[in-house]
């Protein structure tokens, strides 16, 4: 072989093994999420509107099913959220709104199903599911995952066959083995996907830290069926050195993601989000972890807020409670909530961003 066909030869080699580096490269990096910020969703003269979860029925309407309680219950702080809450119903023509409110989707029921908090609804094998957290007696150390199912979006939810006699479909787990069992308070925030043919359920719980202190972590509970029962699994989704908070999970390009609360301020302020991605929904590695999204002030300008109300955090409007709406099997609407407040009379309420990725 001459000397200019191995040096040609050589070269073809080089250039495929970068071809195939970049190619690597661009498959094991998350998504890059591009957002742009439309204006308010969901809100209720009196009351505070958190964590807006929107599905769309079969007519292309977008309704939202948010947390709601008065901002007359326990005034001067933000605990009416585990006391006095109940899950209210909007529905709008367009994902970016207007929304009118429509009803109570959830009451506020007796002590042992107490204040029904941080829905999140989904649309999974042509039924909707409604999965959100109660507590008991205003205990936080009580919070356990409730699940509805309807075939419908009239408000004739019905209790998922798999849980229990409460609706009750997660719990903490009374078993040492598995990595919440230390969790001071209980189970919360759920996020439901189906994923390989089963049925991922994300939850979070606030776990001990050694030697000392707690963290922020999620785990997956995993089903055959999308009403359950459902398993856990014995280790935690998400790394104890990046804390997280309020993460809705989904799946894209036969990825998980997750997008959550940069609960600690991991790679900005605590007022944005991240971006996890996962390539078996079982664990999300903190180093293909990314920003996803900023604090309201970063969307609306320092101007819009100088006048606002804050009845939760700081005036920037730090932003939490990420839900997606999915238009034509492709992430479309973001919808965030803040305890930042510039309309009187209101409360917190939620806002509705445009998004897409590249």
């Amino acid at each position: 072989m001459n000397y200019n066909k191995k040096v040609k030869m050589k070269t073809q080699q080089i250039l495929l093994t970068a071809l195939l580096f970049v190619f690597l490269s661009c498959n094991t990096q998350a998504q890059k999420m591009k957002i742009e910020y439309v204006g308010n969703a969901a809100a209720k003269k009196d009351m505070h509107v958190w964590g807006s979860s929107p599905v769309q029925d079969k007519n292309g309407k977008t309704h939202l099913f948010a947390a709601q309680w008065s901002t007359a219950s326990q005034p001067g702080n933000f605990s009416g959220w585990f006391k006095d809450c109940e899950i209210g119903h909007y529905v709008g023509d367009s994902p970016e709104g207007p929304f009118e409110y429509v009803g109570i989707a959830v009451p506020d029921k007796d002590g042992l199903f107490n204040s029904p908090h941080n829905p999140t609804v989904s649309n999974i094998d042509g039924q909707y599911q409604l999965c959100f957290i109660v507590n008991e007696n205003n205990d936080l150390k009580t919070q356990r995952i409730i699940m509805y199912v309807a075939d419908d979006l009239n408000d004739t939810w019905r209790p998922a066959k798999g849980a229990e006699a409460d609706c009750t479909i997660l719990r903490q787990t009374k078993n040492p083995e598995v990595w919440n069992y230390t969790a001071r308070l209980g189970v919360s925030n759920p996020s439901l996907i189906k994923y390989n043919g089963k049925y991922f359920l994300y939850h979070k719980s606030v776990v001990r830290k050694e030697p000392k202190g707690y963290v922020y972590s999620y785990g997956v509970v995993v089903a055959d069926n999308v009403e359950g029962p459902y398993i856990h699994q014995p280790t935690r989704v998400t790394e104890e050195k990046m804390p997280l908070e309020d993460a809705y999970a989904f799946t894209m390009k036969d990825s998980v993601y997750m997008i959550s609360r940069d609960f600690r301020a991991s790679l900005g302020n605590s007022g944005g989000g991240l971006l996890w991605k996962s390539g078996d929904g079982f664990s999300f590695p903190a180093e293909k972890t990314e920003r996803s999204y900023e604090d309201l002030q970063h969307y609306v300008g320092e101007e819009y807020l100088k006048d606002a109300v804050s009845y939760r955090g700081k005036k920037d409007g730090h932003l939490e409670r990420a839900q997606i709406l999915f238009i034509d099997d492709k992430p479309a609407y973001l919808y965030l909530a803040t305890g930042v407040q510039v309309k009187p009379g209101y409360g917190s309420s939620s806002h509705v961003f445009k998004i897409s990725f590249e």
